[in-house]
């Protein structure tokens, strides 16, 4: 019966679907926990994002694509930015890394109904290629990117 029981627990370890997250898995992932309310923080950081001469070029949003199909669930965006300058300048030096603009800012609303954002900072999305001019191009976009958060969560 021991050997049955040992049997059983064995068989659930490696059947039981496992959730190991890495909730930050790439290189220069950046978290900021806020004190805004969710919605109004989405309002500042798309302030933000214009005061600092960067353009929305789109927006995706999983809460509303859930209450769509009449599911509830927190707050959840992914602003993504850019600005035709720098996609000229990017595209010039290397087309590959195209498919890393626009720039993602991801919100999401904690439990406490506060805002989080995470962001990979330019220098690392661009950074993997590996060419001098998206390099040089991505640090003036860290600079850009950081006054926009710091704008957006005061």
């Amino acid at each position: 019966m021991r050997i049955a029981a040992l049997t059983v627990l064995v068989l659930i370890a490696f059947v039981a679907p496992s959730r190991a997250e890495k909730p930050v898995p790439f290189s220069g992932t950046q978290v900021v926990a806020t004190a805004k309310p969710f919605k109004q923080f989405v309002s500042d950081l798309k302030a933000a994002i214009g005061a600092n001469k960067m353009g929305i070029v789109a927006e995706a949003c999983a809460t509303c694509g859930a209450k769509s199909i009449g599911v509830t669930i927190p707050g959840n965006r992914v602003i993504m930015i850019y600005k035709p300058q720098f996609a000229v300048r990017m595209l010039e030096a290397s087309v590959p890394a195209g498919i890393e603009a626009p720039l993602r800012l991801y919100v999401t609303e904690e439990p406490d109904g506060t805002a989080k954002l995470t962001y990979r900072l330019p220098s690392h999305v661009f950074g993997a290629y590996e060419v001098a001019a998206p390099d040089e191009m991505a640090k003036e976009l860290d600079v850009i990117v950081a006054r926009i958060v710091s704008d957006a969560t005061r």
